[in-house]
């Protein structure tokens, strides 16, 4: 925009200093040819009224000799004929043969082109005499364009001083206009990436000091939201308890075996997932928790958890990993969450007996792949979607594992295994610990 601001100003400047200076280029051109034939013309008229002066009493001869034709600054000549019995006598400046001086021996003042400049002609009429006389003087095409050069250097400077200038103004105000925006736009990019402590200073034009007022009025709304969703989703969370209270109560009066046992375990995870519920609720900002885990062995836990479900189903449950030590930049608890979501949604839409795969792996030096793959019936686009679901379940298994992985740097792509079933692949950067 800054740099737009300055072409569109040097260009418009320069249209209106070439319209002014070619006029006036031409204007100089023109006053200095007429100073020129202005001046030569005076200088003709002084040298004939001298002859004419200087000719009663006297013969032509004796007058022209007498007659100082340096009177100005242009070469000049006296041209005498004394009719067709004696040819043309030029004194002072030689005049070329091909030049018709008859209008002039005539009595005609003028003036006239010729080869090199003009050549103005003065008669001077001598009473009682058979003689004619005609001054005539030559000024040259660089004596009437003299001076034009230097006039167009220094027209041809200040129109491009003033050019400068508006190039320099221009940038100024487009400074003072861009400025302001870019910061506007860099604290927008750092609301995005949940910083929602940012705000900017309302600077520049009126209209964009109206929008920074409004950014800084919505990153407080979104702030005040924000937690109230927080606190709702902890309140909810916490409402929990009371139900989970009396269902242990009721699992605690069970008798003693392995039913109960299991019962008592999903209770405890139950109880570990309110907690947690809680504590991201009431957290900030996702990106805030600065902590790391090792996936590998966090995948092999959350197997180890879904095992008996799907040992009930009849499902097929492997895990594939190499042991490998596997860090990455997110919470165990987060990893949990979205390993958890993922196998939920194999048992909420596909059918019991149906197997699927849990993987781990090093796929380079930097990356570490999370694969888990079902023999069902694939993923629709329809599933992918936030909130979508075919199965009575909230939708959100697959958002909250996309935004998991974003939050570690990672990728999580959905395809069809080479089986037809679904597959989600998620791509992490590994980190040293």
């Amino acid at each position: 925009m800054r740099r737009r601001l300055i072409l569109v100003s040097a260009a418009i400047t320069t249209m209106v200093v070439v319209a002014f200076l070619i006029p006036l280029s031409l204007t100089i051109r023109d006053l200095a040819s007429d100073q020129a034939v202005s001046s030569a013309q005076n200088q003709a008229e002084a040298i004939a009224q001298l002859i004419a002066l200087r000719a009663p009493g006297a013969d032509a001869d004796t007058v022209v000799a007498n007659v100082p034709l340096g009177l100005g600054e242009y070469d000049a000549s006296i041209v005498l004929d004394r009719g067709e019995s004696a040819p043309r006598e030029v004194i002072g400046t030689p005049v070329p043969v091909e030049e018709n001086l008859e209008a002039a021996f005539n009595g005609a003042s003028f003036r006239a082109k010729v080869t090199g400049g003009q050549a103005i002609y003065a008669p001077v009429l001598l009473p009682n005499s058979s003689e004619a006389i005609v001054v005539r003087v030559f000024v040259s095409d660089e004596e009437l364009t003299e001076g034009v050069g230097r006039s167009s250097i220094i027209l041809a400077v200040l129109g491009t001083a003033l050019v400068l200038i508006a190039i320099f103004v221009a940038d100024r105000l487009g400074r003072s206009m861009v400025e302001p925006v870019r910061k506007l736009s860099a604290t927008a990019a750092i609301l995005g990436e949940g910083n929602l402590d940012a705000r900017v200073t309302p600077a520049g034009p009126p209209e964009v000091q109206e929008v920074a007022i409004e950014l800084n009025d919505l990153a407080d709304r979104i702030v005040r939201l924000l937690k109230l969703e927080r606190e709702a989703a902890a309140d909810l969370s916490h409402r929990l308890r009371t139900p989970l209270t009396a269902l242990r109560l009721d699992a605690e009066a069970l008798p003693p075996g392995v039913g109960k046992d299991r019962v008592l375990d999903d209770l405890d995870d139950l109880d570990r997932t309110v907690d947690f519920v809680i504590r991201e609720a009431r957290r900030p900002a996702h990106t805030d928790a600065s902590n790391a885990c090792n996936l590998t062995v966090v995948a092999r836990d959350r197997v180890e958890f879904w095992s008996a479900l799907a040992e009930e189903q009849g499902r097929a449950l492997e895990y594939i990993s190499d042991d490998a030590p596997a860090w990455i930049a997110i919470g165990s608890d987060d990893v949990s969450a979205m390993i958890d979501a993922l196998i939920g949604n194999v048992f909420a839409h596909t059918e019991e007996g149906v197997d699927f795969v849990v993987a781990v792996a090093t796929t380079g030096p930097n990356d570490v792949l999370l694969v888990v793959d079902d023999q069902g019936p694939g993923i629709s686009a329809d599933m992918a979607a936030r909130g979508s679901s075919a199965a009575g379940s909230t939708g959100l298994g697959l958002d909250i594992a996309t935004n998991t992985a974003r939050a570690a740097g990672g990728k999580l792509e959905i395809s069809s295994n080479p089986d037809g079933g679904g597959r989600v692949a998620i791509t992490f950067p590994l980190i040293v610990v």
